[in-house]
């Protein structure tokens, strides 16, 4: 097992040190969607280094000439959409690729790690880059372990005191406990825990770093944020898109694999843990680590509900159901929703619940944090016309209208008391202005300068997969029903009745 080595860190907003990055995987939709403009984004805005050289492998034979020109077109792409970058910027845009070469390579052949070997020790000379390295394996995940058995028999993941070595592997890790345990397993023979990068792309959003931000930085919210003023929690991460051409990969993954333990898990470990003692990594990682351990084990029966889309009609358009997509096995039990109640057992959050939910052809596409306020006694009240108060409920918006919500009562102008809702309405657009991103750009300058606050640690990641297990063996058993939505609805009655009996109810998407 690897050990770990202290290196020298690099502040938050200094240029990254001199490092080569390698993706496994250069061809693919990953790398050229979302890693090349985030990888513009940084060159733009100064961040990447001066001496950067980018190694790209993949299968497909291509020349440096090619894969220059592939990377142009799609950074020109997302330039030309304006929704991930802003103006092209031609100077930063031929430097990056400039930086750029290509290696036609077999995954599974030693000889081709010695040939990288080779490739690397050539670009010190050629770029002028330090012996530091980011391993990017934009791949499947079952070419993760053996990849990285490949690189540490190479000696190509090997660090020193003055060189790091570090590898950032996607989502998911493992597709239950087991699996992620023996794959956590091989990796750590090559690598230390602080060489593997977990990758999350939901954790570079700006509105998720800002959560832990917004508790801890104002003092109107901390005070209250606990069980003797919060009645439940939901998170809600709603996608209007289906499975699209990736039914291959869903068929095996599901709604569950694919988003609860990562980002769901990460967003209630945001929203539940205690303050840490400071913004290092694993100051933040720990606590956020103690939140998944303190959930206690779902009775899957009661508290989970597993769903399926089927045919319906979305924005006036008639939508396939699940079986009818393309690549779906026509008696496929595959769920596209999920929804659980869980509990977590801990001075603060005892005897409160956490609504969780996610699904895929929904009828609007948003993520948000919605903690609900107790109601205040009603005597005041009652000989009034108001019946019943209201709860106070605080969201926060993730996506797509980033910012936050306060619903309050106020009286109604008129003789009688009458109360009425009103909000105050935060929009991240009305006071900042974002630097244009795609979600990437904060991880890999991260891993550049060696802070793994917004990655997951192994600790956290099995803790996920261990709140997960009692409802994937339920799932898995036989006995477990199957609920079905209309495409383009907000979900299964099933999820309603998980919050309806005990008298409470969803957050409605349109408010």
């Amino acid at each position: 097992m690897a050990q770990d080595i202290e290196h020298a860190k690099t502040a938050h907003g200094e240029r990254a040190p001199s490092c080569t990055i390698v993706i496994f995987g250069a061809g693919g939709d990953l790398t050229k969607r979302l890693l090349m403009p985030a990888l513009y984004n940084l060159a733009r805005t100064g961040l990447l280094p001066d001496d950067f050289a980018l190694v790209g492998l993949d299968r497909v034979p291509m020349t440096d000439l090619e894969f220059q020109n592939h990377v142009e077109e799609a950074v020109r792409a997302f330039a030309a959409d304006k929704h991930y970058t802003q103006t092209l910027d031609e100077t930063h845009l031929k430097r990056l690729v400039s930086c750029m070469t290509y290696m036609s390579l077999d995954f599974a052949s030693p000889e081709s790690y010695l040939e990288l070997d080779a490739k690397l020790k050539d670009l010190k000379t050629t770029h002028h880059v330090s012996d530091n390295v980011m391993f990017y394996l934009a791949v499947g995940a079952r070419f993760f372990g053996s990849i990285v058995d490949r690189l540490g028999r190479a000696g190509l993941v090997t660090e020193t005191d003055h060189s790091w070595r570090r590898v950032v592997v996607e989502k998911p890790f493992g597709h239950d406990l087991e699996s992620a345990q023996a794959l956590n397993k091989q990796l750590r023979h090559s690598l230390s825990e602080s060489q593997i990068y977990r990758m999350d792309h939901f954790l570079g959003k700006e509105t998720v770093q800002n959560i832990m931000l917004m508790r801890f930085a104002n003092g109107i919210f901390e005070p209250l944020w606990n069980r003797d003023h919060i009645d439940h929690v939901q998170i809600t991460v709603a996608e209007t898109v289906a499975v699209e051409n990736r039914a291959a990969f869903y068929e095996t993954t599901g709604a569950m694999r694919d988003m609860v333990p990562n980002h769901v898990f990460q967003l209630l470990a945001l929203t539940a843990m205690e303050s840490p003692a400071s913004f290092d990594a694993d100051a933040v990682r720990n606590e956020k680590t103690k939140v998944l351990t303190s959930v206690h084990r779902v009775d899957a029966a009661h508290d989970s509900v597993r769903g399926q889309y089927a045919a319906g009609e979305q924005n006036g358009a008639a939508h396939l159901g699940y079986l009818q997509e393309s690549g779906v096995a026509e008696n496929s039990t595959t769920e596209t929703y999920v929804a659980m109640k869980l509990g977590i057992d801990n001075w603060r959050w005892a005897g409160v619940p956490f609504y969780l939910r996610t699904g895929k052809a929904l009828g609007t596409r948003y993520s948000e944090i919605a903690i609900q306020f107790k109601r205040p006694p009603i005597s005041l009240f009652r000989n009034t016309a108001t019946d019943e108060l209201t709860p106070n409920c605080l969201v926060i918006k993730l996506q797509p209208d980033e910012g936050a919500l306060l619903s309050f009562g106020a009286k109604i102008p008129g003789p009688k008391i009458a109360i009425g809702q009103v909000h105050m309405d935060f929009h991240y657009k009305d006071y900042f202005q974002n630097a244009p991103s795609t979600g990437y750009e904060t991880l890999i300058y991260d891993c550049m300068i060696g802070d793994a606050t917004l990655f997951q640690r192994s600790d956290s990641v099995m803790a996920g997969w261990e709140i997960v297990k009692p409802i994937q063996d339920y799932w898995a058993s036989g006995e477990a029903p199957l609920a079905h939505y209309p495409a383009g609805s907000e979900g299964p009655a099933e999820s309603d009745d998980l919050l309806g009996r005990t008298g409470r109810a969803w957050r409605p998407a349109a408010e």
